[in-house]
């Protein structure tokens, strides 16, 4: 999955982007319960499975949650 259509998909969950980080990640954040994760920005590089588990994580999601309906 690509860094656009993770944070598509994190945005229809409520969650929003906060700030640019240092280099090519992006801090974004869950108001839900209030916490935050950052994600790095590859373009059209797909982000690594573990680092979407641990991004979703950190945002107290689950992979279900994020799902294409």
């Amino acid at each position: 999955m690509k860094y656009r259509e993770l944070t598509q998909r994190l945005r229809a969950q409520g969650c929003e982007f906060v700030r640019n980080g240092s280099g090519s990640h992006r801090i974004w954040w869950n108001p839900v319960n209030n916490r935050y994760t950052s994600i790095p920005d590859w373009g059209n590089k797909d982000l690594k499975t573990g680092m979407l588990r641990a991004i979703l994580s950190d945002l107290g999601l689950t992979p279900r949650e994020i799902q294409k309906r």
